[in-house]
């Protein structure tokens, strides 16, 4: 009988911090994987603030501004998914790479996608902010830590 593969979910962002997780991931988690192994990778579309419909000078707001944002988060969605695909494939690995562009707060959203999907390891990188910064961002690596069912590895890329 063959051995159950293994789902790994990896958060990734436009932050190097997540590509350098997703490559540690790909170096010492899946070198030796096998080709029952799946690799899903996670990109959370942060939504749109959403403003009033009239602005200061009692105009309403374009719809051309707001299509526009929206255009940008999907390229950067996009280019993220695509970045992360690309290295995905420069390494040696049998396992199945599946990307996943989901809407909502990524502390959210990571959370719920690793419940649904019943994942056995979710990676994530570390953005290393500070006391301050983390106060008022929340740290989405911890608060994943706390929320999820499954093991957490959180990776620290190094500061050389």
């Amino acid at each position: 009988m063959g051995e159950k593969g293994k789902k790994i979910l990896v958060g990734v962002d436009e932050g190097e911090e997540s590509g350098y997780a997703l490559s540690w991931c790909l170096q010492n988690l899946l070198s030796h994987s096998n080709s029952e192994d799946t690799l899903i990778l996670l990109f959370a579309k942060t939504p749109l603030p959403i403003y009033s419909a009239i602005d200061s000078t009692g105009y309403l707001f374009s719809q051309n501004i707001v299509a526009t944002m929206d255009t940008y988060a999907n390229q950067v969605a996009d280019a993220v998914m695509q970045k992360a695909s690309t290295l995905c494939s420069t390494f040696n690995h049998q396992a199945k790479v599946e990307t996943m562009v989901e809407h909502g707060d990524p502390r959210d959203v990571i959370c719920q996608v690793a419940e649904r999907l019943k994942v056995d390891l979710l990676v994530l990188g570390s953005h290393g902010y500070g006391l301050i910064k983390r106060a008022f961002l929340g740290s989405v690596s911890q608060h994943c830590a706390q929320q999820v069912k499954c093991p957490v590895l959180i990776v620290k890329k190094p500061t050389n």
